[in-house]
């Protein structure tokens, strides 16, 4: 399930990101030479026009080939780089674009079906529960094998003082409720009943007495959440909201992440690649659909975000160049922004490959 969630999500995000690619270069009156839906090797294509649509073995995304894109053919106006300035930066900026009105579409499903929102102790809604938001690490919670999403269903003494006044607790809908309870068993073992997907079971914790600074006796960060939905008109509004905080708070982590790294060294450690993205879409598709619906939606602003950066070889880095043609008034030589790109690629393949060896050391 985890394997299928992971290629559906990465395959939608990059495919819709082309596809955006592909559908404003047309109608800038560029010559698309390929679609193709995945990567190489080809299994199947058809050629309608002038453009060839494949479908290509490994389903994870999708390319555009676009006449001219790297510069060539200048005088060809079906080529890429014939076009003027503003239309060369609505092809490459199309893909973002197309990110995060998925974004906005996924989110706007998911409040029609029903999204988890966080809620107060006090607000009555129903079918609210209590979930764990994070875990802190060595934290009792961990070693018991506690994870993020697993929802408390209730607690109780694993001794015979359980059958004592105090010794459960039944109702685990609120999170002061269950911080009680907890604060008053430090020490004692304690049976915490989960529900992860749809299994549900036990396990055994001893809350600390005298936990570190900033963490509880679990370990554990909590959230009461409940499923809100709208109707679709509210549901359009909503999602469009939320896709614009998120875009707001992650170009917010981006620059702090960024800061951290150049002021104290520190900060990649935060960021993932594939294996952990890989092991988050897992802990997502337990959860259920629409978890995955959100999930797909952060990723998709994430992606549109991270390729809108002003770095070589990503869609704002070749913006970047445009930018610098329109303010000397002649274009960057070409074999100069090739090479520039190329280094550009090879320094995010680098960083791809270390950032995965320390997904693979964090899971293992």
């Amino acid at each position: 399930m985890a394997i299928l969630a992971f290629i559906i999500i990465l395959g939608l995000l990059i495919f819709v990101h082309e596809l955006g690619h592909f559908w404003v270069a047309k109608k800038m009156g560029a010559r698309v030479d390929e679609f193709g839906f995945g990567f190489p090797p080809r299994l199947f294509s058809v050629k309608k026009g002038e453009t060839v649509y494949s479908i290509n073995f490994i389903p994870l995304g999708g390319f555009v080939k676009i006449f001219g894109e790297d510069g060539e053919d200048k005088k060809d106006k079906y080529s890429f780089a014939a076009k003027k300035a503003w239309q060369r930066t609505a092809i490459l900026l199309a893909g973002v674009t197309m990110n995060i009105v998925l974004a906005a579409l996924l989110l706007s499903t998911g409040y029609i079906i029903g999204l988890p929102w966080a809620v107060d102790d006090n607000q009555v809604v129903s079918g609210a529960k209590v979930q764990i938001t994070e875990i802190a690490a060595g934290s009792p919670a961990e070693k018991a094998g506690m994870k993020v999403g697993d929802t408390i269903l209730g607690a109780e003494l694993s001794s015979a003082g359980a059958n004592a006044a105090g010794g459960q607790l039944n109702n685990a809908s609120k999170v002061i409720d269950i911080q009680n309870f907890i604060d008053k068993k430090k020490g004692q073992e304690v049976l915490v009943l989960l529900k992860r997907g749809q299994s549900e079971f036990q396990v055994k914790i001893v809350p600390r007495v005298n936990p570190p600074r900033g963490e509880g006796a679990m370990g554990v960060a909590l959230a009461r959440v409940a499923n809100i939905s709208f109707p679709w008109y509210r549901a359009i509004y909503e999602g469009a909201k939320e896709t614009f905080v998120l875009i707001w708070l992650i170009i917010s982590s981006l620059a702090v992440l960024i800061w951290q790294f150049f002021s104290t060294g520190h900060g990649a450690g935060q960021v993932i690649g594939p294996v952990g993205l890989y092991a988050i879409t897992g802990q997502a598709a337990q959860m259920g659909f629409v978890y995955l619906l959100q999930l797909a939606a952060l990723l998709s602003v994430n992606l549109a975000i991270v390729n809108a950066l002003p770095f070589p070889a990503l869609d704002g880095g070749r913006v970047l160049f445009l930018i610098i043609e329109k303010i000397k008034g002649s274009p960057v030589s070409e074999s100069v922004e090739k090479a520039i790109h190329t280094a550009g690629f090879v320094l995010l393949t680098l960083l791809m490959i270390v950032i995965t060896f320390k997904d693979i050391a964090r899971l293992f």
